[in-house]
């Protein structure tokens, strides 16, 4: 039978009344001749709850028991889903994440799926069982210790079985109904998207939107998995929600598809460093070593063998980025004459794979702005996007009105 898979995200499965909701979405799949492997997040506010109570037990903690503390929420969903499914007659069991196997790095709260042996669940399936109720967000190392992949490691759990198991398409269900043309709380006019590139869906996870997480969008893009993002709480159609798939299967032709923010970004500059060959290796080397995600870099024009050197960083990394500097700078590694980090500033940025053919984005952007009052700090492109840094403080009104001019709230 064909394979689909259904994602259950955490507000999906806060109660049993949900995980009962949840269930029956999933019989109509089965009754439609799909078997169905369902991946589930842990109950929401579970895992939060798990990982204050590590921290209250021990601030230091070992990675290998972090790991097997917090993923115990999935387990909990996953037996709790294959027990409702029973109760509506549908054969069903629940997995963790060492029974299937679902084979990773040893990379403890951050591990990376190597593999996904399909043998276990198929042999079952081919036992009768219709629906395989798999714990997301966790697997097993080649030591054999229980791991996690990181915040929203549960969509990427659903695309890697998709992938493995070559299914017709890989659902995800969560509190929204799709992917919008940007978020509906600060511009009104937001439109859901029927259709969405992957390639842009990538740029979108990656510089703010919270609807997918980016590995899970990055595996999708590379295995061709279609995936359709659907809400919990709404009646489904065949054309629900929103369609993330190749470029050529969307329909639409803008030059701009989404307008993502990053709240909490901070612009960090290395005032006076030389300007030499190996200057940049030596600030970003420090910055990599200390776990710091970088992204905008500007170097400034050199005078008297002296430049300036400004890049972004999520803020809750700043004291990690100005450690690390500032030893290399002790080290001798590095010479600067002050470091500068402004902690209220806002990213915002235009995405659409229809940039690649057409002009003029970049200066309707920038205009936008200009006519707006907000002053561009730091600028970044690539083919499919353009990022500003701006003052915080203007931030929804940058959205807003960057959502207006590029007309995002029509159907293209």
């Amino acid at each position: 039978m064909p394979i689909l898979v259904m994602k259950f995200g955490g507000t999906s499965v806060a109660t049993p009344d949900r995980i009962r909701r949840a269930a029956k979405r999933v019989g109509v799949e089965v009754a439609k001749g799909y078997d169905v492997i369902v991946i589930v997040s842990a109950m929401a506010g579970e895992t939060n709850k798990l990982v204050g109570y590590v921290n209250e037990t021990s601030p230091l903690y070992d990675a290998r028991e972090y790991d097997a503390i917090v993923s115990s929420g999935e387990n909990v969903t996953a037996g709790l889903m294959a027990l409702t499914l029973q109760e509506m007659d549908v054969p069903a069991r629940s997995w963790q994440g060492w029974q299937v196997p679902v084979k990773t790095n040893s990379a403890h709260a951050s591990a990376r799926i190597e593999e996904i042996p399909t043998g276990n669940i198929t042999a079952k399936f081919g036992e009768g069982m219709r629906v395989a109720v798999v714990a997301g967000f966790q697997g097993v190392s080649p030591e054999g210790r229980i791991t996690t992949l990181g915040r929203g490691g549960s969509d990427t759990t659903a695309v890697a079985f998709a992938a493995a198991f070559g299914a017709e398409r890989c659902d995800i269900y969560t509190d929204v109904d799709g992917v919008y043309t940007t978020d509906p709380r600060i511009a009104s006019k937001a439109r859901k998207l029927d259709r969405i590139a992957f390639e842009e869906m990538l740029e979108l996870a990656s510089l703010g939107a919270k609807v997918l997480q980016t590995r899970s969008v990055e595996l999708a893009m590379r295995y061709k998995v279609k995936l359709r993002v659907l809400s919990s709480f709404e009646e489904q159609s065949d054309e629900a929600g929103t369609l993330v798939c190749d470029e050529e299967e969307v329909m639409e032709n803008r030059p701009v598809s989404g307008i993502a923010y990053s709240r909490d970004e901070a612009k960090m500059t290395l005032v006076s460093v030389a300007d030499r060959p190996g200057i940049a290796a030596a600030i970003f080397g420090p910055l990599a070593e200390a776990g710091v995600n970088v992204d905008m870099i500007i170097q400034n024009i050199a005078e008297a063998g002296r430049t300036d050197m400004t890049f972004s960083c999520p803020v809750d990394q700043v004291k990690r980025a100005e450690k690390a500097l500032n030893d290399a700078k002790a080290a001798g590694h590095i010479n600067f004459h002050d470091l500068i980090a402004d902690t209220d500033v806002a990213k915002i940025s235009a995405v659409g794979i229809g940039m690649r053919s057409q002009s003029g984005v970049a200066a309707k952007m920038f205009r936008t702005l200009s006519d707006e009052g907000i002053n561009i700090k730091v600028i970044a492109t690539s083919e499919i996007k353009i990022s500003v840094l701006i003052d915080r403080k203007y931030m929804e009104l940058a959205v807003q009105a960057l959502h207006d001019a590029f007309e995002l709230e029509k159907a293209g």
